[in-house]
């Protein structure tokens, strides 16, 4: 789809400039027509007040969650907020007192690290480590950071922007590991949908036991893998009734509302039963495998294999750049720098594209990696 003249974010940040925008995770492919539908059902009253969760949504989450992931929840576990993003502070806030310590994985998605500023929170870090094709969670050093002052341990997956499925051996790990430290562990699982490979399957992390599930705030939606980033609005799943109501007081001091549009499109995400979500994830992976041969036949940059998420990580450092980003910008792509998530060296490469839009980003990439050499010579 042809987004120039929207204001996209994304679009807006190159224009004017012959720069492909392959930096912010938002795709520019169309949102399916039975989500835009229901938006459009929706419009036909003609007043969009504040809008208090209709019962539809509750339903349609908690049959998705059975349904897909084979998790029972009750409905009274959930609690709908503007987005993934403020929950990560909420959750934050529930469940930790100003200065203990907050644990964060990383790279990470570059939000992660203003949820500890903005909870006056300690924030942490634990880096994966890469184990051939893809980056693990390091138990050993994560165990060692973990202390009394922990009150969270904040997890992705699938992870932005390493692009993993986390399996269950790793899963149980972490399960065991947050149990026996007494810690709360809040979960990003927006991306949940965006299981790329066949041999993965997602797993709610707080669905493995009831002991981890006493312990979580996990925060879904379905923004990014049905494409309407811009439209807010997620729900976060507590089992545990006290940590449910020091999150719900949290939201209670935000003054914003979830938009009846938002209600409608992800209920009606929420809802679908289709075969459009495995066809976007099959042209996804296309794109991924794309990027990937491509940069296997270059020198001095690497990627692991996309298992989840519309992402794909990439290793530079051994280019020798000094702004590898900016490097990249001067020769027509427009990467999300790895220095935003905690990881400089590395560059983040957006695969929610047109297949024309990213053959043009590959060319891209392999004449500014083949300058390099021919300058190198």
């Amino acid at each position: 789809m042809d987004r120039r003249g929207t204001s996209s974010e994304k679009w807006e940040k190159y224009a004017g400039r012959d720069i492909l925008p392959l930096w912010v995770a938002d795709m520019d492919l169309p949102m399916p027509p039975f989500v835009l539908h229901a938006m459009r059902r929706r419009l036909k009253h003609p007043i969009l007040g504040y809008t208090s969760t209709p019962q539809a949504a509750t339903e349609a989450m908690v049959d998705w969650l059975g349904r897909r992931y084979g998790w029972r929840v009750s409905a009274q576990w959930l609690v709908w907020v503007g987005g993934v993003v403020p929950g990560f502070t909420l959750a934050a806030q529930a469940v930790a007192e100003a200065g203990s310590q907050l644990v964060l994985p990383v790279p990470a998605y570059p939000p992660f690290f203003r949820v500890a500023e903005r909870a006056g929170l300690r924030g942490v870090f634990s880096p994966l480590v890469r184990v051939g094709d893809r980056w693990e969670m390091d138990f050993d050093d994560l165990r060692a950071k973990i202390t009394r002052q922990t009150a969270a341990v904040l997890f992705c997956n699938p992870h932005n922007p390493t692009g993993r499925v986390y399996d269950k051996t790793e899963l149980t790990a972490l399960v065991d590991l947050v149990v026996s430290t007494d810690t709360v562990l809040i979960s990003d699982e927006i991306h949940c949908p965006l299981v790329l490979d066949g041999d993965h399957e997602h797993i709610p992390v707080a669905s493995l036991d009831s002991s981890v599930a006493t312990r979580s705030i996990t925060l879904f939606a379905p923004t990014k893998a049905y494409n309407f980033p811009g439209v807010g609005g997620a729900v976060a799943v507590i089992p545990n009734a006290g940590i449910r109501e020091r999150f719900e007081d949290a939201v209670a001091g935000m003054a914003s509302n979830i938009s009846p549009l938002a209600y409608a499109a992800m209920t009606a995400a929420f809802r679908d039963q289709s075969q459009w979500l495995a066809r976007r994830n099959a042209f996804l992976a296309g794109n991924a495998a794309m990027l990937e041969d491509a940069v296997g036949t270059l020198r001095g940059v690497e990627t692991t294999h996309v298992e989840g998420t519309f992402m794909a990580w990439l290793d530079v450092s051994k280019l020798g750049l000094a702004n590898p980003a900016a490097y990249f910008e001067t020769r027509g792509l427009g990467l999300a720098d790895g220095v935003e998530f905690g990881a400089p060296g590395f560059l983040r490469w957006n695969l929610g594209c047109g297949r024309p839009l990213l053959e043009t980003g590959v060319e891209r990439l392999t004449d500014a990696i083949n300058e390099l050499a021919t300058k190198r010579r």
